[in-house]
């Protein structure tokens, strides 16, 4: 076996672990907080991608301004997406919050339809991030460096403000136990809307860089990487960011060497993560860092 040929895909691994990781927060962020799926995630990631495509080529804005405003928009969105389809549901039955969660992600797909169009568009990615960079023997595209980076860098963020700040801290009050940090005059509405907003924004920058990396729009785009970053949730622990970040690195991972290693069965790919699920969950069924937990009624 060819060293840089392990190296090479040792990189693209990291790569695409890190934008599953990116996005498989959010997911874990919201579960933990709530219990609750949220299955729009996978369509506020491709929400993302769109924003900040009509603000460079709509708006002309210069790439970085048009991120941030991407970011801002769906993290708007994300917090109205709670405000107006979970919280109403918020004591009502859990399988009523998921039915709503899957209405509301077949809703933003269609109304992606209809409003952006079916034909996928090219995502204008800046020279800068599609460079190739030489590390030895590697070849490394500009984006594949900023992936991991950007996620490490986010990741350190979250942690900081989960464990190090009153509205962290209010978080992990919210998640113990909600009925109890209402007692303890902690605005659980605020504390909700914030993580939603937060996983929404974590999900625009995941989507942003899901197009730089594959420059293609499409309204249904968000649906596969969606399920795939839920896995990495799962299986890393859903409700642990930690666990989530090493949940999307072992699928990317996996992803990549079977595809280098095993060429014949790249068709499988996405076949490959359900079975990992199947036997994390099957082995450890709180996932690798998750705690057991006794679902409330």
């Amino acid at each position: 076996m060819n060293l840089s040929f392990l190296l090479q895909n040792i990189s693209n691994a990291l790569s695409l672990g890190s934008l599953y990781a990116l996005i498989a927060i959010g997911y874990t962020m919201v579960y933990g907080i709530l219990r609750l799926i949220n299955f729009a995630h996978g369509d506020v990631f491709m929400l993302g991608g769109y924003a900040a495509f009509y603000c460079i080529s709509l708006f002309f804005m210069p790439w970085w301004a048009a991120f941030i405003v991407a970011f801002g928009v769906t993290g708007v969105f994300g917090a109205g997406l709670e405000r107006l389809a979970y919280r109403p549901l918020r004591n009502s039955p859990k399988i009523s919050i998921m039915i709503s969660a899957i209405g509301a992600s077949f809703l933003i797909e269609n109304l992606a339809t209809v409003i952006f169009g079916g034909r996928p568009k090219g995502f204008p990615a800046p020279d800068f991030f599609n460079r190739v960079v030489h590390i030895g023997p590697v070849s490394v595209v500009g984006i594949s460096l900023v992936i991991p980076l950007l996620t490490g860098v986010l990741l350190a963020v979250l942690l900081y403000i989960v464990y190090r700040t009153k509205r962290g801290m209010a978080m992990r009050a919210v998640s113990t136990d909600l009925p109890a940090a209402r007692l303890m005059a902690i605005d659980v509405n605020r504390i909700v809307s914030f993580t939603f907003g937060t996983g929404s924004v974590l999900a625009a920058i995941g989507g942003v860089m899901w197009a730089l990396k594959y420059p293609q729009l499409n309204p249904t785009m968000g649906m596969m990487p969606g399920l795939k970053c839920f896995i990495a949730a799962v299986i890393g622990g859903i409700g642990n960011i930690t666990g989530a970040v090493l949940g999307g690195l072992l699928l990317g991972l996996i992803e990549i060497m079977i595809i280098a290693f095993l060429p014949t069965l790249t068709g499988y790919r996405d076949a490959f993560a359900f079975v990992m699920l199947i036997i994390v969950l099957l082995v450890k069924p709180s996932g690798l860092l998750g705690k057991n937990q006794i679902e409330k009624v």
